[in-house]
This record gives structure tokens, C-alpha cells and sequence, in this order.
């Protein structure tokens, strides 16, 4: 199903059908949502905003944990954004915590406390903790870096995916944030990256309640990437590359705003495939008359957030259609 569209409604013609068959790879996402029964857990006076760790239902009998970062002078509901650590100890590692609690400030990593940059400019910001990572390691595994292999090969035992849980769980926290009074529910982002860039791009190809996103180190070709070396097995759901390239799969978040970042010198995600992929996605935002709304900011670094672009873009979301 690569993109062949010549006009805008060949293109709506072809997101729709893409949709579907990429839904369908991700496993099987509940149509009926649980009540989320948000609990605060936690509630931590941070300055200019308040840190809340809070608690809800994504899937029947399966309660996520989330920082919820709040901007302490909101006089009206404000945008938010939807900000995830990629593969690492969890979601402390971009709210400026360490893996026992204490402060990150000077050693925050390839994720940059990016969460903390997102909320100083204004933004709700709300903080999956990814199945897998963190708090949501299996009981035995604890001691260890991650429970992604384990979870992920017994998620494929029964047809679903880690991608799929993930991407659905996150799904959950727009959901949340649509209940909050402090969020403007029309105005909703998303920024991740690595592992995390994954949830970001897949759920905004499919939840059109995204309205601005930027994706930082894991835009590729699926061939030159997670086909390329070794990689989680998070990264992997059957059949798709049968379906679409990772362009295509971007390019169902086509109208709305995207911006890619990379770095030239990231070995994970080599460079000379983000501006091979970057030229098919840019095709694609060209027919839907959106070029305006795409862009990519590259730096010469590795595997890291870059930051020069990303904090202002969501200001995009104001004006998205």
C-alpha cells in the first residue's frame, strides 16, 4: 500500500484504506474504552508547576501510571502534550528524576528532560509510563533494565503486539487529558523519542485527536533501521513491511503539523536513510497541500533529542486543521 496518490481525495482515499490495514497489523484494539478512573498518587510542588503522579485504566483490569505536569499560571485551558521516554529506566528519566528519585538536572540523558522544557513553555504535560519500563516491569524482572523481550514475545503468542498495547495505552491519555479543566481538548500533541518515537508516530497516524507532532530519532526506512541492526523486539509487528514503508506510515498524519528531528551522526537510525524517507514524505505533505506543515530539524549529533524547533511547534496546534 505505498503511496501512489496523485490529488488530495486519492489521498484521503488511500490514509483510509492504509488506516485499516495498519490498525489490523497492531493487534486488537478494544473498541469500548473502560472508564479511565484517573487516582492521584502523588502530588509534588515543583516551582512554576505542579508534578502529579496519577494512575488510569487503559485496558480492562490494566492501570497505567503517568506524570501529570502542570503550568502553574494557566488563566484558561491550555494546550497539552503527550510526552514519552524512550527505551530507558521510564518515565522519571524526562521529568528531571533519576531512577531512585533524586534530581537528573546534570545528567539528564539523550531524552534532555524534554517533558520539563514542554511544560515551562505552557503545556500540560502528561507522561506515559511504558508498558514494559519502569514501574511496569514483570515482578521478577525488576532488578533489570526492562521487561520488553518477555512482554513482547507473549503478546505475540496470542496475535497482539507491544506496539499495539503501547500505541492503545497512550491512546488513553488524550482521553485523560480531555477530562482535565486546565486542558484545551482540541489542542493536543505529542512528543517523543527513539522507542517512544514509535507510540508517537503510530498514534497520531491513527488518532486524528493528535494535532501537532514531533518525532525525534525514529523516522527511517524500516529497511535501513529496525531491519537494519539489532533491535527490541518492540519494534517489530508481522506483516508490516508487506503493508507500507515507515514514509507511509507518517504520512497518515498528513494534513497536520509534523516535524522530524535526527541527528546526522545517530547510528541507530542511520541519517542517509531519514533523508531518503524524508523525500517520500515530503511528496506525500506536497499532494495533500500541507508542505507548510512539515518539517525536520537536524543537528550533528547521535541518538538524541535536539530541541531547536520542537518546543515551539505545538504552537502549530492553534491554527492545524
Amino acid at each position: 500500500m505505498a503511496f501512489n496518490a496523485g490529488n488530495a481525495e486519492e489521498l484521503r482515499e488511500w490514509q483510509s484504506s492504509l488506516r485499516t490495514e495498519f490498525k489490523n497489523a497492531l493487534g486488537h484494539l478494544p473498541i469500548d474504552h473502560a472508564p479511565l478512573d484517573m487516582t492521584v498518587l502523588e502530588s509534588v510542588d515543583c516551582g512554576s508547576y505542579m508534578r502529579k503522579r496519577v494512575e488510569i485504566t487503559t485496558f480492562p483490569g490494566m492501570r497505567m501510571p503517568a506524570f501529570l505536569l502542570i503550568p502553574k499560571q494557566l488563566k484558561q485551558p491550555a494546550p497539552a502534550v503527550i510526552a514519552c521516554h524512550g527505551h530507558g529506566y521510564g518515565s522519571k528519566e524526562i521529568v528531571g528524576l533519576q531512577q531512585d528519585g533524586s534530581s537528573n538536572e546534570d545528567s539528564p540523558g539523550y531524552s534532555k528532560n524534554f517533558a520539563l522544557e514542554l511544560v515551562r513553555e505552557g503545556y500540560v504535560t502528561i507522561v506515559p509510563e511504558l508498558l514494559g519500563f519502569g514501574d511496569r516491569k514483570l515482578a521478577e524482572e525488576m532488578g533489570q533494565y526492562a521487561s520488553c523481550h518477555r512482554i513482547s514475545t507473549f503478546l505475540l503468542a496470542f496475535g497482539e503486539t507491544m506496539a499495539g498495547y503501547r500505541v492503545y495505552e497512550t491512546m488513553r491519555c488524550i482521553d485523560a487529558l480531555q477530562t482535565l479543566p486546565e486542558v484545551d481538548g482540541g489542542r493536543i500533541g505529542i512528543m517523543r523519542i527513539s522507542g517512544g518515537g514509535l507510540v508517537a508516530s503510530f498514534l497520531a497516524a491513527i488518532d486524528d485527536r493528535i494535532r501537532a507532532a514531533v518525532v525525534s530519532g525514529y523516522f527511517n526506512t524500516f529497511q535501513a533501521s529496525i531491519l537494519g541492526i539489532h533491535h527490541c523486539v518492540d519494534n517489530y509487528i508481522p506483516g508490516l513491511s508487506r503493508i507500507a514503508e515507515m514514509s507511509d506510515i507518517f504520512g497518515l498524519i498528513a494534513p497536520r503539523p509534523l516535524l522530524i528531528e535526527s541527528g546526522t551522526a545517530d547510528h541507530i537510525f542511520p541519517y542517509h536513510a531519514v533523508l531518503e524517507a524524508y523525500a517520500e514524505l515530503e511528496h506525500i505533505y506536497g499532494v495533500a497541500g500541507a508542505s507548510e506543515q512539515l518539517d525536520y530539524d537536524r543537528a550533528d549529533v547521535g541518538h538524541e533529542i535536539i530541541g531547536n524547533k520542537a518546543y515551539k511547534w505545538f504552537e502549530r496546534m492553534q491554527s492545524s486543521t
